[in-house]
């Protein structure tokens, strides 16, 4: 398990090459429950970004979260916080999207958060 957990670790801190369109960043990728955990989205400029959706879900437990983006205007990094999540493992997972409703770039990370008491995920 610590072998997983310390791949888990880097590969979800580290951003993504920055040529490409969309990157998460997680922080911190594992914790202990209740957990607040900070997500940070970059975002590549471009005139087609028009919205970007984030959803954080595991078995227990969904977030969707939607901002829109002013194409080449936009913020290059977007945090978002999540607070108090339960124990699980997550999925986080980001979507660029352009005037038309269509994906433009998909990145996604994973996220471990332990039930108090050092016990094993249910």
């Amino acid at each position: 398990m610590l072998g997983f957990t310390t791949m888990l670790f880097f590969s979800a801190t580290l951003y993504s090459n920055a040529s490409e369109p969309l990157a998460i960043a997680v922080s911190p990728v594992l914790s202990i429950a209740p957990a607040n955990v900070v997500i940070r989205v970059s975002i590549a400029p471009d005139a087609a970004n028009r919205s970007l959706v984030v959803v954080t879900e595991s078995d227990k437990y969904y977030r969707r979260s939607r901002v829109q983006l002013d194409g080449q205007e936009a913020p290059r990094m977007i945090p978002m916080e999540l607070r108090r999540l339960p124990g699980g493992e997550y999925e986080v997972r980001a979507t660029l999207i352009d005037g038309s409703g269509h994906p433009r770039a998909l990145a996604h990370r994973l996220l471990v958060v332990r039930p108090p008491g050092g016990s094993e995920l249910e």
